[in-house]
């Protein structure tokens, strides 16, 4: 069986990977593309703050400066908010204090792609999503993230030491050097070799979807 390649290069600190995420696999339950063709996801870290320090920063601290003032930080937080309504997810902020270094928690994201089947890593990456923008934890803790494994089968025993050396390891690499695509930021999907960027609607996403599997259909059987 043909197989369709999905690669997702998110950051959780980026609320649009979270609303991506969703229209993702909203698009994937209308094609019901997993009745055509295998679909292969890899999700791609990108780290938007690769030298925030490992214990974060105060959100508003950090949000005012990059920003230039907490209230265009907090416009900002109302567009996701607005967004993320329509695509069934709840923002929180009032909850959400820091800013975290994510780099542990690509890194589990990492270690669950090699050791769980791709179902149980999307379920993760959606928890932690939800534990930061929902709930307000710290999802630079390897406590929080231990916890969050746990729940999807993880060995968390196993897992302590690989996030704990993590968290003092060089900056994640860069799309530039290995995918070929060069991307400036985060949410961006890759379907096929198709690039869509940003959070889009479901109805994108279900385009590129068919065109890939149509792409199998004509291509025929190997021979």
């Amino acid at each position: 069986m043909p197989t369709i390649q999905i690669d997702v290069h998110y950051d959780f600190i980026c609320p649009w990977g979270w609303i991506g995420q969703r229209n993702l696999a909203a698009a994937l339950a209308e094609a019901g593309i997993e009745h055509t063709a295998e679909v292969a996801f890899r999700y791609v870290p990108f780290e938007l703050n690769p030298d925030m320090p490992s214990e974060g920063m105060d959100r508003r601290a950090y949000r005012s400066q990059k920003f230039g003032s907490w209230a265009r930080s907090q416009m900002r937080d109302a567009q996701a908010s607005a967004a993320g309504l329509v695509a069934g997810v709840r923002f929180d902020y009032d909850k959400v204090l820091r800013t975290p270094n994510t780099r542990i928690a690509h890194r589990l994201m990492q270690l669950s792609q090699q050791r769980t089947q791709s179902r149980a890593t999307a379920a993760l990456c959606e928890a932690i999503f939800a534990a930061y923008f929902s709930a307000g934890r710290d999802i630079g803790s390897p406590d929080v993230l231990l916890e969050i494994a746990a729940s999807y089968g993880l060995d968390t025993d196993d897992l302590r030491a690989e996030l704990l050396s993590a968290r003092i390891a060089a900056p994640l690499a860069s799309h530039e050097p290995t995918d070929g695509y060069g991307f400036p930021g985060v949410p961006a999907v890759v379907i096929d070799g198709h690039v869509i960027s940003g959070a889009q609607p479901p109805a994108v996403f279900v385009d590129a979807l068919h065109a890939a599997a149509q792409r199998f259909v004509f291509a025929g059987p190997p021979v």
